[in-house]
């Protein structure tokens, strides 16, 4: 179809996701699919595929389930999914989503403890390798890898080091970093990685997906305490049935986000997409605290996922701030930390440099 015909959006979304979109994306949901037809299950496993691909070069050992629902759908299948229920879950948290893991935890009744180092700092990792030589209990890590709640970035490298050494199980939350920054489930010795479709893969929102590191995932058949989020299930079912989903799939969220993934390959994959989105991120870095906006974390941990800044006065009121840049073309987020009044100014999406030269010129006017 002429794309042209479609509608611009009245504004770019500067959010952790859902965010803004291509065209063609949007424009991919304009035709209706059977979950049953073997063209639409071909393209799941097509995603599938893709997916893999992006997430390690250890393609044989390694496999893709995708779960209906939001990203923290796909985080409650696996942590739901794949602790024993003799088994112990150690979260490191260090914001709203780490800790969203121990809610979820707490209540599917699963035996869990939180290391909480802060909203402004990485996880310890000598109190996480203390953790594990005291408490031999613990049988699964899990970790956020950007928390959008500061824009964080977590040094999952050398946590994976840890939780191997001591030969636990490693979950990774990677919902608002994966295809945006490189990863390598492999390397970095993830058993399981969550991530969502409407996140730097720049689809829209319907759906997660799981990277299962195939041994571990074998070993999790009947531990399922949901049938929905059943995660083995869902694998085993696609798996047999070519890209057949248990229950109802979002039929034009998936195809939203096959083209999504045609366009990272066409951008130049993970690599382009994480220098384009790290120039964003530099230039708010930059230029915001010449205007009196001082970030909230130092550059040598701040991911180039979103930005949080510090309210630059007493007097500053947030939602006059919000209404006058969306006026503008641009819609930002507010803060979720604490103990700082802080708002947020997302880096990814269909959102190039120049847009963010240009919103900084119109917060410049205001």
């Amino acid at each position: 179809m002429d794309l042209n015909l479609l509608p611009d959006n009245p504004y770019i979304l500067l959010t952790p996701g859902p965010l803004s979109t291509s065209k063609r994306v949007k424009a991919a949901m304009l035709r209706d699919w059977c979950t049953w037809d073997d063209d639409y299950n071909s393209l799941v496993q097509e995603v599938r595929a893709k997916l893999i691909k992006i997430a390690t070069t250890d393609t044989d050992n390694y496999t893709a389930i995708l779960m209906q629902g939001s990203g923290t759908f796909s985080v409650e299948s696996v942590i739901g999914s794949v602790i024993p229920a003799e088994g112990k879950l150690l979260v490191l948290a260090n914001g709203a989503y780490g800790r969203r893991i121990g809610q979820i935890a707490k209540v599917l009744g699963i035996n869990f403890v939180v290391q909480d180092s802060g909203e402004l700092s990485q996880p310890n990792l000598l109190e996480l390798e203390k953790t594990l030589q005291k408490d031999t209990a613990i049988t699964h890590v899990a970790v956020v890898h950007c928390e959008t709640t500061t824009g964080i970035l977590n040094p999952i490298g050398e946590v994976g080091e840890i939780v191997k050494k001591f030969n636990k199980t490693f979950i990774v939350d990677a919902m608002s970093s994966f295809g945006g920054i490189a990863i390598d489930v492999s390397e970095l010795n993830i058993d399981f990685m969550i991530s969502s479709a409407n996140k730097c893969i720049q689809g829209v929102p319907g759906f997660g997906f799981v990277i299962a590191k195939r041994t571990s995932l074998l070993k999790t058949q009947g531990l399922a305490r949901s049938l929905s989020l059943d995660l083995f299930d869902q694998w085993d079912t696609m798996e047999k049935g070519h890209g057949k989903w248990r229950f109802t799939s979002p039929t034009h969220v998936v195809r939203a986000f096959h083209q999504a993934l045609l366009e990272l390959e066409e951008e130049g994959g993970v690599p382009a997409r994480q220098a384009r989105y790290t120039k964003n991120q530099e230039i708010l870095g930059k230029k915001m605290p010449e205007l009196g906006y001082k970030t909230l974390l130092p550059q040598a941990i701040q991911s180039p996922i979103i930005t949080a800044f510090c309210y630059p006065k007493d007097e500053f009121d947030f939602r006059t701030f919000y209404d006058k840049l969306k006026a503008q073309g641009f819609v930002i987020y507010p803060g979720k930390v604490s103990e700082v009044d802080t708002f947020r100014i997302g880096n990814i999406g269909e959102v190039n440099p120049e847009d963010i030269e240009r919103l900084v010129k119109i917060i410049a006017t205001i």
